[in-house]
């Protein structure tokens, strides 16, 4: 591994900050955007059932806000759950809309990596074509300058696209998952937004029945 550093020059140390930083990235994403951590498949059906329980306390909403992105949204919603329906999705928006932003972090720079390794290869092969041009001299070519430069050009370039590829790879698929993620929890939303209207609509028939009945 040293000599291929050697060979390739002192250019390839910043292609391997970069594959660095990009691998720190992809391990870094591949666990913060699992499904199960940012929207457990069974957590919709457990605030459901315990909204019908009436168990919804303000503990139960605060441990909720801690456990997934998602349940920080349906928090939103539960805590505004006796409020027009407008002001409920409008507090679960908002708190999507900063769900969404931790999701999509450290994505750009992830894909700043994948744009930017290509070019870093570039720039050690137009170090290693300098060095070709400089081992011609009117006393003759060096022979062992002149192989430098050559493998400083070639190994650059590979370097650059070797990292480039998977990093961009990485990229595409993280952001595909998270605007998956993004509808999934969009549509779970609107499933809790509706119950909780459906359960308070229930509540006022039964009370309005209950008021409409002669006394015994």
């Amino acid at each position: 591994m040293f000599s291929l550093i050697q060979a390739a020059g002192w250019p390839v140390w910043f292609l391997i900050l970069a594959s660095v930083v990009a691998v720190a990235l992809i391990v870094e994403r591949s666990l913060s955007l699992k499904r199960s951590r940012v929207a457990p498949p069974r957590l919709l059906e457990d605030v459901l059932a315990m909204h019908r329980a009436h168990q919804i306390t303000p503990d139960m909403i605060q441990k909720l806000e801690g456990s997934a992105p998602i349940g920080r949204i349906f928090a939103a919603g539960l805590r505004h759950e006796f409020a027009p329906r407008e002001v409920i999705k409008q507090a679960m928006e908002e708190t999507g809309r900063a769900v969404a932003h931790e999701l999509e972090k450290y994505l750009s720079a992830l894909g700043t990596v994948a744009s930017m390794a290509p070019l870093m290869g570039l720039f050690g092969t137009v170090v290693g074509m300098i060095e070709i041009f400089g081992a011609q001299a009117p006393a003759g070519t060096n022979p062992q300058q002149l192989a430098h430069g050559i493998s400083v050009a070639l190994y650059n370039t590979a370097f650059g696209l070797i990292i480039a590829i998977p990093a961009m790879i990485a990229y595409r698929h993280f952001r595909a998952r998270v605007d998956g993620l993004l509808i999934e929890m969009e549509q779970q939303s609107i499933r809790l937004l509706d119950a909780i209207r459906m359960h308070h609509e229930q509540a006022r028939a039964a009370r309005a029945d209950a008021a409409g009945k002669p006394r015994a």
